[in-house]
């Protein structure tokens, strides 16, 4: 059930309906949404719901003990069972076949390394760190353990951010579902208007430039070097109007239910340095990382070169954590480099006057694509390639002009909307629009990206993690 496809818009219009147009208490609304919830996910794999159903009772019957134990060794003895059950889970369905592989060469076996059927559920990676931030919270007292089973679940459940986020923290989302939430139709057309947004991210502009990137970081053998930079650049829009529309849609949906979910991207490419990009770019993951297991890791508290190795670990785990591949290690260290570099290098001052910035940011903006190359490479070997002819000129395959000239209207206009969305003051701008004339764009825009989506478009990359 993707959020652009019939099923869902049908799911989310009823559930709209029956929220605010039946139901009057808060209980019976968060009931419904809890629903909701379920037949969201039930669509998608009915039986593995019973697995995030297990996940939410066992840490919320943990939080609980964790709350009541007498003693701080007690407390941490339940908050390590806590946090070991989900993060096995998520080892057993996502790393089994990778660790089996790594593993099956040092016991000398001749044949392939078996292959396990192991379905993932969808967005395990997403709920499960929701529910290690619950826990952690509870331990750390920084929130009381939730009584209410109904909102704890749905903490945990609901639907909008349920398989590919925003990370909600518990403290963003509980306090919400314990408070009455009156109709207020500011917020529906936002929800409206960030839903739309969303649609055209994903439907335009990602799954058009997807029918070109596909192909080439399959064989970029066969393609020339300005091609494959081509494909480089546009695979790094394309993750991120793939990424941030689905997390627009998923904060305009929640909007329509009365719900904030936390921003998840800050204009990402006009970052100037790495760390700056790492606060624009799927935020509710790096603030995660960052106070989750950075800080505990010791943070910048114990000398440089423990910040620098502290700074690799958490990027290489974060980068494990995108998917069970070497590619993902690599990308993760990657970037973990860059941020020890951006820390380590003596800057000048005058590199941080403003005049600059455009030169930073293209900077930036170079050395995040040269990442997404490992990112989205099929194994580090296909990577190797595609970087090794990017930056030797090599002759091969090129585009169609006609391909050349829809490629660069689409970065064109996600170039411009960047500089729109950093330079204006777009919810004003808005607002000075007429209703009639709000209500045509948006209705167009929906037909837009209703007519173009290609009948290749699928799921949002994220949904693999």
């Amino acid at each position: 059930m993707l959020f652009h496809d019939a099923p869902f818009l049908w799911l989310l219009l009823a559930t709209c309906v029956a929220y605010w147009g039946v139901l009057r208490t808060r209980r019976a609304r968060n009931l419904l949404l809890l629903g909701a919830s379920v037949v969201f996910y039930t669509r998608w794999s009915a039986p593995l719901v019973l697995l995030v159903v297990a996940t939410a009772l066992y840490d919320y019957g943990m939080a609980l003990a964790i709350e009541a134990a007498p003693t701080a060794r007690g407390r941490r003895a339940r908050l390590v069972a806590a946090v070991v059950v989900p993060l096995g889970l998520l080892a057993y369905f996502k790393y089994t076949n990778f660790l089996v592989a790594q593993v099956w060469p040092l016991f000398g076996a001749s044949r392939p390394p078996p292959v396990f059927a192991i379905v993932l559920p969808l967005g395990i990676s997403f709920y499960t760190f929701e529910t290690i931030a619950y826990v952690i919270d509870v331990y750390r007292r920084r929130i009381p353990a939730e009584r209410d089973i109904v909102n704890y679940a749905l903490f945990l459940l609901f639907f909008p951010h349920l398989i590919a986020g925003p990370i909600v923290r518990p403290g963003q989302l509980l306090p919400q579902l314990r408070r009455g939430r009156p109709l207020d139709w500011s917020r529906v057309e936002v929800g409206v208007r960030l839903f739309v947004l969303g649609m055209l991210k994903k439907a335009v502009v990602a799954d058009q430039l997807a029918l070109i990137v596909d192909p080439v970081f399959a064989r970029p053998d066969s393609y020339a070097t300005g091609t494959l930079w081509t494909a480089a650049v546009s695979y790094a829009v394309q993750i991120y109007c793939d990424f941030s529309g689905y997390s627009d849609m998923a904060i305009g949906a929640a909007h329509l239910l009365g719900i904030t979910l936390p921003t998840n991207f800050r204009m990402p490419y006009f970052a100037a340095n790495p760390a700056e990009f790492w606060r624009r770019w799927h935020i509710t993951l790096s603030t995660w990382l960052r106070d989750y297991l950075y800080i505990p890791l010791g943070g910048n508290r114990h000398g440089t070169l423990m910040t620098y190795r502290n700074l690799l670990l958490t990027m290489l785990l974060g980068g494990l954590w995108h998917g069970a591949a070497w590619t993902f290690v690599v990308w993760g260290g990657y970037h973990g480099m860059l941020l020890a570099l951006h820390r380590a290098i003596p800057w000048p001052a005058w590199t941080g006057r403003p005049s600059l910035r455009p030169f930073r940011v293209a900077l930036t903006f170079f050395l995040v694509c040269v990442g997404w190359v490992f990112f989205r490479a099929a194994s580090l070997g296909l990577a190797a390639t595609m970087l090794a002819r990017m930056f030797a000129p090599a002759a091969g395959l090129g585009l169609a002009p006609g391909v050349s000239a829809l490629v660069a209207a689409i970065l064109g206009t996600v170039l411009v909307a960047h500089l729109v969305g950093t330079f204006a003051d777009v919810p004003r701008l808005v607002r000075a629009v007429p209703a009639p004339i709000l209500g045509t764009a948006l209705a167009g825009g929906f037909l837009l990206a209703a007519l173009l989506a290609p009948d290749t478009g699928g799921a949002f990359i994220y949904f693999q993690f």
